[in-house]
């Protein structure tokens, strides 16, 4: 097994879907030492393939990209009707013409394998589950290092069993979607420093720490604890090279937002979002269904984030969102690892 890849700054920024992880992003971070990813979630291999192409021109070699690993549990189909049937007064007070029937979605998964075994990128990570052995031996043959997102001992034994090569440890004080296997998977609750020993005491491959790491010293602490780098998402929100739309960023920075809570609301997978008024009326109801219930709700995503309401969008955010900052993201990855 290779090792980890050498890092100047044992820095790496999350992939993030939906929008926030960008070229842009991933080259700032790499120029400033760390490891950027790519997010292909909810995006064509098309539009991957080009935001590849993107990276590589601004002459950054060394980057990830992450998969979305499908669901194949069945639909729940009466379950997201219901849960359908209930937004729809809001669709309606929101303009939203209608909401979308789900439907059986695999995120154009095998067709983003064939993409990176044809144009190999140097780190593939996945979430939400683990590749078949058959992918993993194609990637490997191609030359890349394969990463996979655990948030328990025993997945983190089973990715290893897989053939990964290393372990993203996400703690529950994460932002955005929890990289649990299932979908029905019960929240997380270990902090990360329980969790990370939990994991590498079952497993001897490298580990990267991931979950609320929003400062210097904890990103130390892990590192201390023998993490070979951390990974943060929130960190790097406000940055001008992310992608974060303008509801997003500026919740993100307003006193009214004052807790992060961990939902199905959204997307039917549990995900960590500052609380807002789609929260406090939907989380009761929302099915453990994706990505069937990420199509229902998400036109009123959209449409709520495209009219700067902040109430009833997904706004992603770790428990450390409020030391995120308006800076580039070179500034961010000092600032977290200062060499001074």
């Amino acid at each position: 097994m290779e090792d980890f890849p050498t890092l100047r700054v044992p820095i790496i920024a999350a992939p993030m879907a939906g929008g926030p992880s960008t070229p842009a992003l991933v080259r700032a971070v790499g120029e400033a030492g760390g490891l950027g990813f790519l997010a292909a979630g909810y995006r064509s291999p098309a539009a991957l393939a080009e935001q590849i192409a993107e990276v590589r021109a601004g002459g950054t070699t060394a980057f990830g990209v992450n998969l979305f690993v499908p669901d194949r549990t069945p639909l729940d189909e009466e379950a997201i009707a219901a849960y359908r049937q209930a937004l729809l007064p809001l669709a309606a007070q929101l303009g939203v013409e209608g909401l979308p029937q789900a439907e059986p979605d695999d995120d154009a998964w095998q067709e983003k394998v064939e993409l990176l075994v044809a144009d190999p990128v140097p780190v593939v990570s996945f979430t939400f589950g683990l590749p078949d052995r058959t992918t993993v031996e194609r990637l490997h043959a191609v030359g890349s290092y394969l990463v996979g997102g655990v948030t328990a001992a025993a997945d983190a034994r089973e990715a290893v069993r897989r053939g990964l090569d290393a372990l993203v440890v996400q703690g529950p004080a994460a932002g955005g979607h929890q990289c649990t296997f299932r979908t029905a998977d019960p929240a997380p609750t270990l902090p990360l420093e329980d969790l990370f020993r939990d994991v590498r005491a079952a497993v001897s491959v490298p580990l990267i720490a991931a979950g609320g790491l929003s400062d210097a010293a904890a990103i130390r602490r892990m590192l201390e604890a023998g993490a070979v780098a951390a990974q943060l998402g929130t960190a790097f929100l406000l940055t001008p090279e992310a992608g974060t739309n303008p509801t997003h960023r500026a919740a993100l920075t307003h006193p009214g937002f004052t807790e992060t809570v961990m939902t199905r609301c959204f997307s039917g997978r549990l995900a960590r979002s500052l609380r807002n008024a789609f929260v406090e009326a939907y989380d009761a109801l929302a099915p453990a269904c994706y990505p069937g219930v990420n199509q229902v709700a998400g036109p009123i995503r959209r449409a709520a984030a495209a009219a700067g309401d902040p109430q009833h969008t997904n706004l992603w955010a770790g428990t450390g969102w409020r030391l995120a900052e308006a800076v580039p993201a070179g500034e961010v990855v000092a600032r977290l690892w200062p060499t001074a």
